[in-house]
């Protein structure tokens, strides 16, 4: 079933029963397919299981679509990339992109790897260029950059998404992925951010020190790219080190991208307390590369608890504060933006609350409920 069909059925409503249930099936088509657009009808809001079909495969994914979501406009998309030994929701209670998704009315889509986790019922990604962790299955290793390229081109057919505004995340082998799907040349996200898993290319030693692999990093275009890393990381250790798919630390491949990107040499570093918010200007094409390295941070996805503080676009006086996935939508809206590093706070809202929309964009201090999660997911500290 291609996503044509799909799309014909849901104007005849032949698939109002499927999207009752939250549950899509289309095979994803390239070339003229890849150009349509899936405007004109709303669609139910909430958490969705959907299968794509790639390589002759049925490939699985989860998205999100916002309550104001109506069909009428071209809107945001944000793809989710889980780390290694977990999931689809389980990335999404996470990473709670669907949450700033529903306050600023943008579609979330998260993938699923094609290898086997550790733990039952988790995937991990088949990276290129490196092996998988220990206790992830090599078996039924499949072509991931393929999948994802066939998930853009079915996105952009069947929901109503700005092709200029479609952007990506990524936390540990989600983020190693997403860096060599980048890297392989594929020029579908405005924007990348990255948690724990930021890389420029395979890993090789040089005169006894590590370094990404030039020839392995070819960008279609320059690309604005955002990372968060925790300097109490022992998984994917910011100095370097760690297992074999890593050895070249969190500063490197951040340099390294702002290589690729052609930015100045020198960066613009705030330094505090908590943060260190490292900058590089002038780089091409208007774009952006930023680099957010927490003192007290693990592997873990940045606590809520941990607070980014914004100045507002206008110019004025006015303060926002955002946890890292609302910095990273910030990032992405505004291809960067003024942030004040080293003034990370106790969160605003008690646990069970998120920040709301407030009239300056943006996630702000006024709290609202959560949106309901699947809280089945593996810890945070399992995804890898």
């Amino acid at each position: 079933m291609t996503s044509s069909t799909v799309r014909n059925r849901l104007r005849a409503r032949d698939l109002v029963g499927l999207l009752a249930t939250g549950y899509l099936f289309f095979g994803a088509t390239t070339g003229d397919a890849a150009a349509a657009t899936g405007c004109g009808m709303p669609m139910d809001p909430g958490r969705h299981d959907m299968v794509i079909r790639s390589e002759g495969e049925e490939r699985s994914a989860v998205y999100y679509i916002p309550s104001g979501y109506t069909g009428g406009r071209k809107v945001p998309l944000v793809f989710d990339f889980h780390g290694s030994n977990s999931h689809p929701r389980g990335q999404l209670n996470r990473s709670h992109w669907d949450q700033v998704a529903e306050q600023e009315g943008f579609i979330v889509m998260a993938l699923e790897g094609s290898l086997d986790g550790a733990l039952p019922g988790t995937h991990a990604w088949n990276v290129p260029g490196v092996n998988p962790l220990p206790g992830v299955s090599r078996e039924g290793r499949l072509d991931e950059g393929k999948f994802i390229r066939d998930a853009v081109a079915a996105a952009k057919e069947t929901f109503c998404v700005d092709p200029a505004r479609i952007y990506a995340s990524g936390y540990s082998g989600g983020g190693r992925m997403l860096s060599q799907y980048v890297c392989d040349g594929h020029g579908d996200f405005a924007a990348a951010g990255f948690v724990m898993g930021l890389r420029a290319g395979y890993p090789e030693q040089e005169d006894g020190v590590w370094r990404p692999r030039k020839e392995s990093c070819n960008p279609a275009r320059p690309i604005s790219i955002i990372a968060f890393s925790g300097l109490k990381d022992h998984v994917n250790p910011f100095a370097g080190g760690g297992k074999p798919y890593w050895q070249y630390g969190g500063e490197v491949a951040v340099k390294r991208w702002a290589e690729l990107n052609g930015c100045e040499e020198r960066a613009l570093t705030d330094k505090g307390d908590t943060v260190t918010v490292t900058t590089y200007p002038g780089c091409r094409g208007g774009t952006s590369v930023m680099s957010h390295v927490i003192a007290d941070a693990d592997h873990d996805w940045p606590s809520q608890a941990i607070r980014f503080r914004l100045a507002a676009a206008s110019g004025d006086d006015t303060i926002r504060e955002v946890d890292a996935t609302g910095r990273m939508w910030e990032f992405f809206r505004t291809a960067g933006g003024e942030l004040m590093a080293g003034t990370a706070t106790t969160a605003a809202c008690a646990d069970d609350k998120t920040t709301a929309k407030t009239k300056k964009g943006g996630q702000g201090i006024k709290c609202s409920q959560q949106v309901t999660s699947d809280l089945s997911a593996p810890g945070a500290s399992e995804g890898l």
